[in-house]
């Protein structure tokens, strides 16, 4: 699916440069050619990035912009301007721009800025926020934790033992790596803390079901059905 663009651009010859240029690369791109319609425009939040022109008439960008952030609209700005200095760009990106391009600019600078925004607020939608191994499920927003249909109440240090375990299935995890990725200890503190966490964890888990943690003898511990 194509990705929507709006192009807020007082500039004719600019305006239909970058349109031209964008269509091309299969996007669909509207255009509003002063700061209100912009700001109507881009308020419905349905496209994912805005190209807005810094000096506008009837309502300047960072206007817009300032607007659009108010409005908790987080779509991804990029703001084309005349104006270069670093005071300039500072001020932009500190609005709530994700991006600041002078003008003049190559169409190909433009592409690749577009591009870069939309991968990484694909990356950022696309986090994780869910972990599971066979019926067990952690939710990673409301931090619940469920076996089948039974909710696992679980103290914090539990749950981000349990969290690294889910991160990493069906592999053996030792000692030193957790102790190094949940108690963030570089050295181990010849305790048994682990130990009783592990076992009181498992028991939690378990509660006379199918076992799902495992202690592999001599190597550490492993999450998943057994062997």
């Amino acid at each position: 699916m194509g990705h929507k663009l709006l192009l807020v651009e007082d500039d004719e010859a600019t305006a239909a440069y970058i349109v031209k240029g964008m269509t091309e690369e299969g996007f669909t791109v509207d255009r509003a050619d002063n700061g209100r319609d912009g700001l109507f425009l881009a308020s419905d939040g349905s496209y994912d990035a805005i190209v807005l022109d810094r000096m506008l008439p009837g309502m300047d960008g960072m206007a817009v912009l300032g607007a659009l952030r108010a409005a908790k609209i987080e779509t991804p700005v990029i703001i084309l301007s005349a104006l270069g200095t670093p005071d300039d760009r500072v001020g932009g990106l500190t609005s709530g721009a994700d991006d600041y391009l002078v003008k003049p600019f190559a169409f190909a600078e433009l592409l690749a800025r577009v591009r870069l925004l939309l991968r990484k607020r694909g990356a950022a939608e696309g986090a994780v926020t869910k972990l599971n191994s066979g019926d067990l499920e952690m939710d990673l927003l409301s931090r619940r934790v469920k076996r089948g249909a039974r909710v696992i109440d679980l103290q914090p240090r539990e749950f981000r033992l349990l969290e690294y375990f889910l991160r990493h299935p069906d592999q053996v995890i030792t000692r030193t790596m957790l102790l190094e990725g949940v108690w963030d200890y570089h050295f181990d503190p010849g305790t048994n803390v682990i130990d009783v966490h592990i076992s009181r964890l498992r028991k939690k888990l378990d509660d006379g079901g199918e076992p799902i943690l495992h202690t592999i003898r001599g190597a550490g511990y492993r999450l998943g059905p057994a062997a």
